[in-house]
């Protein structure tokens, strides 16, 4: 037993460091690019900014790109992995929202990285283009997953891997992901059907709206706190708020004519 136990310490702490690395390879990478541009700045320049080798980057990242795209290419299968084992009670809503909300807690520790990989993204369309390909994989996963959730048995809970391959799907996020087309055939999922299609794509946009308005606002509200009174509003059914008790309605204009 003392042996399992320090094999699997050691396991978390490989984990940890690989996930370090990676972190440290992307911040450096955005970083750079925010100043010279994405294409101004070389594998070799990232990597010396991270204190490894370009041999150590091309462990971690198939391409210069995907320094910039894929910062946690294992996100979107921890996501999953979550909702497939939420406890039975939980609503399909309920389950991505925990899920979702474990992962983007990240957002608020690395806030002015994620800014600045916004801003890389704004200046080179290319890297744009192929997050949204990426976002389009991951959001068939996600749709495939409730589906699965939903109904073990049915057309989209039956047969075979995720989108990227394996049984829980995205796997190491290597090449498969990296590959993923941005126009990709909507057919190729059309048994999935449109509650868990409809779901998954309104959690990204919910997801991207919290970022967005605590970017806009914080402080006094946290991350975690905005994320939620998102999923609050899909939760009622966005029904329109009440209006504000005080001088300052919702549409930012006071109540003095």
């Amino acid at each position: 037993m003392q042996c399992v136990t320090n094999k699997g310490a050691g396991a978390g702490l490989r984990e940890r460091k690989k996930q370090a690395t990676r972190a440290a390879l992307s911040e450096a990478a955005v970083r750079l690019a925010a100043e010279h541009g994405a294409e101004n700045v070389t594998v070799e320049a990232i990597s010396n900014a991270a204190g490894v080798s370009p041999r150590t980057f091309f462990n971690y990242f198939d391409s210069h790109d995907d320094v910039f795209v894929m910062m946690d290419p294992d996100v979107g299968e921890r996501v999953r992995r979550a909702i497939r084992d939420a406890p039975a009670e939980l609503s399909p809503l309920d389950a991505v929202r925990e899920a979702m909300a474990a992962e983007l807690a990240e957002v608020e520790l690395r806030h002015e990285v994620w800014s600045l990989r916004a801003k890389v993204f704004q200046k080179s369309p290319h890297l744009l283009a192929r997050g949204l390909g990426l976002h389009m994989a991951e959001e068939r996963d996600l749709a495939r997953t409730i589906a699965r959730r939903i109904d073990p048995d049915g057309p989209g809970g039956q047969g075979g891997p995720d989108v990227h391959g394996g049984p829980g799907g995205s796997g190491s996020g290597t090449r498969s992901d990296s590959a993923a087309p941005a126009g990709a055939d909507p057919c190729e999922d059309a048994d999935i059907d449109l509650y868990p299609r409809l779901l998954a794509a309104v959690a990204g946009t919910a997801a991207r709206v919290a970022i967005e308005h605590w970017y806009a606002h914080s402080p006094p509200l946290t991350f975690p706190e905005i994320f939620r009174d998102v999923f609050t509003h899909l939760s009622a059914g966005l029904p329109q708020p009440p209006a504000q008790t005080d001088d300052r309605p919702s549409d930012g204009r006071t109540t003095e004519s």
